[in-house]
């Protein structure tokens, strides 16, 4: 029934994450409410380190993707695991300084970065700024020049490889809006215009082929690929990159039938393709970047609702309504995402009722499971929906100007708000 190991069911028969009572908790921070289990985070993120040490002699990073659940308790915990953050904003970037992030540690993306961003960013320190595109290196140069300072560097690359997932997360196909395409040859264009650029050193590459991806397969023919690229950076440059960053996009179990890998087989079978790709061209072995974000927070993340009707339409469906929906969930919308829900004050029971969970947005579309097994409901229950510690909160909105929810994140039975939640003063704060 759950597909996170924080989860389990106490004596009164109600759902708990990391030893909390999730009714009280219902009770005493209101829903619909983001709850994260900090323990979880953490032995990922351990996970991911133990996977870089144990398979790649010279070293690595895991540095986590912030679009997956970005604030400033969660940098924190980032920080005091010994890892990096990948940033793609000024938001983003911003927040993790002022979390105290250090700036060394930080990967900053994104296919439109403004100047006023690019400032930031230098003015900060960052660590590797990933170049996107040629308006973005001119810019950068430029302004890194003004400053007397030298930008260290990754070039995106656009790899080609078809991730098998939907389209909307695939980011590594040669029609892509991200990086230089490889099969065009633009990348080795690009790799030698950014060389010869002032106020910038090419320190390595980048690539990101999606989102929730279950097999090790299109990993490794990126490695591969990715280190045929460097060696022939080496052949016609006669310059040795020395760091390769993999991206993320390892996949999260939303539902029973998610086939999720260990982290450390992952990481074995890629570093083994790419160890023997670099052998085969006498190549050394790069210090390896890794962003994973879903896998990090996503199965540390549930969410909290009350049921406020059930809908019986003979025939055709039966409707359970909750007191949130797209605005702090909109994935189902966007991606007909899977997920696994709970009754929460009953967890034990059977769930042998059909149902579709709704939210309560004027928008027939304000869906987020269909056709579902739950427990049977009625007004007041809590239903808890899994996996949602990820592109969750990050993507949520005031839509129909409905506030924001808190998260909460527990640990060692102990509760504490790290996001407040947000008051209808909140949502009109900026109205003049």
């Amino acid at each position: 029934m759950f597909v996170s190991d924080g989860l389990s069911v106490n004596e009164q028969g109600h759902l708990t994450i990391g030893g909390v009572d999730t009714v009280e908790l219902a009770k005493k921070y209101g829903t619909p409410l983001y709850v994260m289990d900090e323990m979880s985070i953490r032995s990922a993120l351990r996970e991911y380190k133990k996977s870089i040490d144990d398979n790649y002699e010279n070293g690595g990073m895991v540095a986590f993707a912030s679009k997956a659940c970005a604030f400033k308790a969660m940098y924190e915990i980032v920080k005091e695991e010994g890892c990096g953050a990948d940033v793609v904003s000024g938001g983003e970037l911003y927040t993790a300084i002022q979390a105290g992030f250090p700036a060394e540690r930080l990967y900053f993306h994104g296919n439109f970065k403004t100047e006023a961003e690019l400032a930031l960013a230098l003015d900060y320190g960052v660590g590797r700024i990933v170049v996107d595109n040629w308006e973005e290196m001119e810019t950068l140069s430029a302004m890194a020049a003004a400053r007397n300072v030298t930008a260290d560097i990754y070039l995106r690359i656009t790899p080609g490889v078809d991730a098998h997932t939907h389209s909307f997360v695939m980011t590594g196909q040669n029609d892509s809006k991200f990086g230089f395409t490889l099969e065009t040859g633009d990348a080795l264009a690009a790799a030698k215009r950014a060389a010869a650029m002032p106020g910038l050193a090419l320190k390595g590459m980048h690539c990101h082929i999606g989102s929730q991806i279950f097999d090790e397969a299109p990993f490794a023919h990126t490695a591969e690929l990715m280190i045929g690229f460097m060696a022939k950076v080496r052949e016609e440059m006669g310059i040795t990159l020395t760091e390769l960053n993999m991206g993320g996009g390892f996949g999260s179990r939303y539902v029973e039938s998610d086939a999720v890998m260990p982290y450390g087989e992952y990481m074995w079978r890629i570093a083994g393709a790419l160890k023997a790709v670099a052998a085969s061209l006498s190549f050394p072995v790069p210090y390896i970047v890794i962003e994973p974000g879903r896998s990090i927070v996503g199965n540390a993340g549930i969410t909290l609702y009350t049921v406020g009707s059930v809908k019986h339409i003979p025939g055709i469906r039966t409707f359970v309504i909750v007191d949130g929906g797209m605005t702090d969930n909109p994935r189902y919308a966007l991606y007909q995402s899977p997920y696994t829900a709970v009754i929460a004050n009953r967890a034990n029971a059977p769930a042998d009722q059909t149902v579709t969970i709704a939210g309560r947005c004027c928008e027939s579309g304000d869906l987020i499971q269909e056709h579902t097994k739950l427990q049977s409901c009625g007004r007041g229950d809590i239903l808890a929906v899994m996996t949602t510690g990820a592109y969750n909160y990050s993507m949520s909105s005031n839509y129909n100007r409905i506030p924001r929810p808190a998260i909460v994140m527990v640990k060692d039975g102990v509760d504490r708000v790290v996001v407040k939640a947000e008051t209808y003063a909140d949502v009109m704060r900026n109205d003049v």
